[in-house]
């Protein structure tokens, strides 16, 4: 269920097909805490929620018998037969989860979310790992793949599709928590009596969420390592019990893992049958994860750990419940076909204990599950901006949104109040399980024929095997509309729509910047000085543009007298690999003849990277343009590609990944001799400067003179220091534009717009050195 970003526990450290086994089972023991806290606290739940009002237990024991066969052969073809052996193999680059999935169909049909992706993009590392240049697709399969390049309404199905997939995971991100420590919680039930329960159960289970919710700040890198010993406590205490259950009360509960007694249990119960099949999807609640969290361990350590050791101790946990049911039917208290009436009485304290624990677990990595998503819907351009904190500098995938992090909690508190009881919160988080897993279904028979180039009847035959069943569990949640089940269709229709008119207006905003731009035969007539007095500095623009001048740059220096003497149009951009690596960040050219000294530098992040800190970035940036000045000369030889409109790009890396220009800033040291051991000469500046720049050249080749010029005027430039001229937009929709595009515009992009972080903030810029020029755009 989850798509998380490093899960705030563990560094991301996929495995290579060499490492030892020590390293597999390892990361097998580290997924536990990760993976399957919140599939492992599913027993808490799952019979009560099946038994809730649908159907009673008799004395026949053919409704138990049937839930339990149920349980069982969801639990083997879902998570065992469809993730382990199937879903965990279609990977991005290592990478799982819904984006994963999208991102593959994107990059294999040309199905781009995002506008300014170039062809250069293409030629990344990690863009043809998965064997894209395969031949071997069938005709259907390029009939398939040119219908969804050529039909803007069906790319625009698959972005909804992935959006809905998306959504239902953060509407998990509210549910899971509340049922899971509501649950957990429940424990008190049998030891107090149903007045006093009612007062205590709801007040303990909402101060444990708000405890959890508090703490999210903190990052858990300090508790992270108590994560994978509470499940695997929690799950040998459940299957400890299952296993003393099984023996002492009846043995021959295996019996009822014969798909037979699915067949009986329909056939006497009926409609209620059915209808408790909402109840029973919950035993798969948290399967997603294993997919969601591949990038953060490895296909082998999950198969490992799932296989050997969380299938079997579900399977027995849920027997041992059955075999107790089985043998009692009439007790005194209501809650009879709750988890811990079978716990033995002597245990059940610790047992309780652990099981909050084990449900705090299971939260806390959904939670932070819900805060990586986000991020990369923002990054994707589908989410306004929201800010993310790094909470571990050593860790990189723990991360915290303040705005989330509250919205989730007074949605958990509404949740836990408002329902009160596991049924209708049941209800709620299995059409939520259900609907991730069509999604993934769905997105899956198309990876099958467009990345995995195999035979469209076999996709057809995946999404009919494994779609008849969810379509099954699905009907039986939405007919519970009424009784909880429309609180996550509430919530995806509120957060896709956020996301929708956010992305719609984000395409919308960048389509009038590519209609709006400059031509460069305009900047040619303004001359080397722009027609205006260069002044000492960088000026930083920031654009969305990949090719050309923006709109703000001429609107900028017609009204100014004045520009910096280099000037840098920044494209920061996403695209639609899950990382780029260091060597291929940059992409760096020049704008116009040299002496104009205007560049553009393109930054590219993958959907699951961490940008750097704004001192680093603006290190790197600086070494870029350097770097492609020093590349210039003939006895140098770098990768460069020719954009769209004839200016030549280099690809270039950051400053930690390559052998060429370094650069180095100090306060104390006389920089006024070398400052490159390729002669690169500065003579002393007469006036004192607060910070002193110097380049360090690698030895060969040797530079030009013109090429020497112009790195010293960059260093220069870098010491009296660097503006960033951002557009302050003002979006508006045309005169005579429909409706419905007046309400999305004038509305709903303008009112996330004006209540989400600027730019400014993504870029970590400080306010001093910020320049907004503000412009209206009629889209």
């Amino acid at each position: 269920m989850m798509d998380l970003e490093g899960e705030g526990v563990f560094p991301r450290s996929p495995i290579k097909k060499k490492e030892s086994w020590k390293t597999v089972l390892s990361l097998a023991y580290q997924s536990l805490g990760v993976v399957y806290g919140d599939l492992s606290t599913s027993p808490l739940y799952v019979y009560k929620s099946a038994f809730a009002e649908d159907i009673h237990h008799s004395d026949t024991n053919e409704e138990i018998f049937g839930v339990l066969s149920f349980v069982f052969w969801t639990l083997t073809l879902m998570p065992l037969l469809k993730y382990v052996f199937i879903v965990l193999r279609a990977d991005d680059n290592g990478e799982g989860g819904t984006f994963a999935l999208y991102s593959l169909l994107c990059r294999h049909a040309r199905v781009y979310s995002l506008p300014n992706c170039q062809v250069a993009d293409q030629d990344l590392s990690e863009y043809k790992k998965d064997g894209m240049a395969s031949n071997n697709t069938s005709l259907l399969g390029s009939s398939l793949k040119s219908t969804l390049e050529k039909h803007k309404i069906l790319q625009r199905l698959l972005l909804v599709l992935a959006l809905i997939g998306t959504c239902m995971v953060i509407g998990d991100g509210v549910l899971t928590p509340a049922i899971s420590v509501f649950s957990a919680v429940s424990g008190l039930e049998l030891s107090m009596s149903k007045e006093q329960h009612r007062y205590v159960e709801v007040p303990a289970a909402c101060a444990i969420l708000i405890f959890l919710f508090a703490l999210q700040h903190y990052g858990t890198h300090r508790v992270g390592f108590l994560f994978a010993p509470v499940v695997i406590t929690w799950l040998l205490c459940i299957s400890v019990i299952g296993v003393y259950n099984i023996f002492h009360w009846n043995p021959h509960v295996y019996k009822a893992l014969s798909p037979y007694y699915m067949y009986k249990f329909l056939k006497k119960t009926q409609k209620g049958g059915w209808m408790s099949l909402g109840g029973i999807l919950l035993c798969i609640t948290g399967s997603e994860a294993m997919f969601a969290d591949l990038g953060h361990f490895s296909q082998l350590s999950i198969k490992i750990a799932f296989t050997f050791f969380v299938y079997p101790s579900l399977i027995l946990a849920y027997m041992g419940q059955a075999a107790y049911l089985s043998r009692h039917h009439i007790l005194e208290t209501n809650y009879h076909i709750g988890f811990y009436v079978s716990v033995p009485e002597k245990i059940r304290w610790p047992v309780l204990v652990i099981a909050i624990f084990a449900a705090v677990v299971g939260s806390q990595a959904i939670i932070t599950g819900t805060f990586s998503i986000i991020k990369q819907c923002s990054a994707l351009g589908c989410f306004p901006r929201v800010k993310i904190i790094h909470t571990s500098s050593k860790i990189h995938g723990q991360i915290y949104i303040p705005e989330i992090n509250w919205t989730l909690m007074l949605l958990c508190l509404a949740v836990t109040v408002g329902f009160q009881d596991t049924k209708r919160m049941g209800n709620a988080s299995g059409l939520a399980v259900i609907t991730v897993m069509l999604v993934t279904t769905c997105l899956m028979s198309l990876v099958i024929v467009l990345c995995w180039h195999k035979s469209v009847f076999l996709a057809i035959l995946f999404i009919f095997f494994f779609g008849s069943i969810e379509a099954l569990y699905f009907s039986a949640s939405l007919i519970k509309f009424l009784e909880g089940a429309w609180v996550p269709i509430a919530l995806a229709l509120i957060f896709s729509a956020i996301m929708y008119v956010w992305h719609y207006g984000t395409l919308k905003k960048y389509e009038f910047d590519v209609q709006n731009k400059v031509s460069i035969n305009w900047l040619l007539a303004l001359g080397p000085t722009l027609g205006i007095v260069r002044v000492r500095g960088i000026g930083l623009i920031h654009t969305e543009l990949v090719s050309g001048i923006p709109a703000i740059f001429s609107h900028f220096v017609t009204n100014l007298p004045a520009f910096h003497q280099v000037v840098v149009f920044l494209c920061i951009k996403s695209v639609p690999v899950p990382h780029v690596s260091p060597e291929e960040r940059f992409l760096v050219g020049r704008v116009g003849p040299k002496e104009y000294r205007l560049y553009r530098c393109i930054a590219r992040y993958g959907y699951r990277d961490i940008h750097k800190d704004d001192l680093e970035f603006e290190k790197d940036l600086i070494c870029s343009i350097a770097e492609l000045i020093r590349s210039e000369s003939p006895e140098c030889s770098i990768l460069s590609i020719d954009s769209e409109n004839d200016e030549k790009m280099t690809v270039i890396g950051t400053s930690s990944s390559n052998l060429g220009v370094r650069m180095h800033e100090d306060g104390d040291e006389d920089l006024s001799e070398i400052v490159s051991i390729s002669d690169v000469k500065v003579p002393k500046s007469p006036e004192r400067l607060r910070k002193r720049v110097r380049f360090v050249v690698p030895e060969s080749p040797r530079i030009e003179d013109e090429a020497k010029e112009e790195l010293r005027e960059l260093m220069e430039a870098r010491e009296a220091g660097m503006a960033f001229i951002l557009g302050h937009s003002y979006v508006r929709a045309k005169k005579g534009s429909s409706f419905m595009k007046k309400i999305v515009i004038n509305l709903g992009y303008d009112f996330l717009r004006r209540n989400s972080r600027g730019p400014n903030y993504a870029l970590n810029i400080p306010h001093a050195s910020t320049l907004e020029v503000g412009m209206v755009y009629l889209v």
